[in-house]
């Protein structure tokens, strides 16, 4: 994981140089958390890794005040590994900057989410609210957008995949593709893409 962590890195400074990973502290830890937990097996069954923009804390979810849109991978075997990119339920002011940003902008933003490929099933609906967040009309034209608590895109990888010499370059290529979600939520945020690093 750390060699692919590496290797990663590097391709993503020639598309997306504001991109990065360290082979330390890109990977996820493998021990779970099992205080509220019946079981109590130390250890994860999968690895994974997290790659965000350089000027941005590193971390995920409801912690990352100061984090960024990114992409993560996810190795397990099995046919459950799998690739993703965007920001994953962030805290209520990231959020917040967020639907701003789409609610000023929505047919950018609707324009943006319409490149996402067919094969990563466009943006992930899951946790969307049903009803509106406070603070926007009922019939704003981003309504659909502005339900969401999380703007992720991503798609399973076949263990034929994931052990392929040339995982590395393929994943780049999978990320290249979701680029414009990634560079679209880190711009709502404040963080710039770079042309070189």
């Amino acid at each position: 994981m750390r060699e692919l962590i590496e290797d990663l890195d590097t391709l993503f400074a020639q598309f997306a140089p504001e991109i990065g990973g360290d082979s330390k502290r890109s990977m996820f830890r493998i021990y779970r958390d099992i205080r509220f937990s019946k079981d109590k097996s130390p250890y994860k069954t999968h690895a994974a890794c997290w790659f965000h923009h350089l000027n941005a804390a590193r971390t995920v979810g409801a912690e990352a005040d100061a984090g960024s849109a990114g992409y993560y991978f996810h190795l397990e075997p099995g046919g459950k590994s799998m690739i993703g990119a965007g920001i994953w339920m962030p805290p209520r002011p990231q959020l917040k900057r967020l639907r701003d940003a789409i609610a000023k902008d929505p047919k950018g933003f609707d324009r943006m989410a319409r490149l996402i490929p067919r094969r990563f099933g466009g943006l992930d609906d899951e946790g969307a609210l049903k009803r509106m967040p406070r603070g926007y009309a009922e019939d704003h034209p981003a309504a659909k957008w502005l339900r969401f608590q999380s703007f992720t895109s991503g798609r399973t990888l076949t263990d034929a995949q994931v052990t392929n010499p040339s995982l590395a370059a393929s994943l780049a290529r999978e990320y290249e593709a979701l680029l414009p979600l990634v560079q679209w939520l880190n711009g709502a945020l404040g963080f710039k893409p770079a042309s070189r690093r």
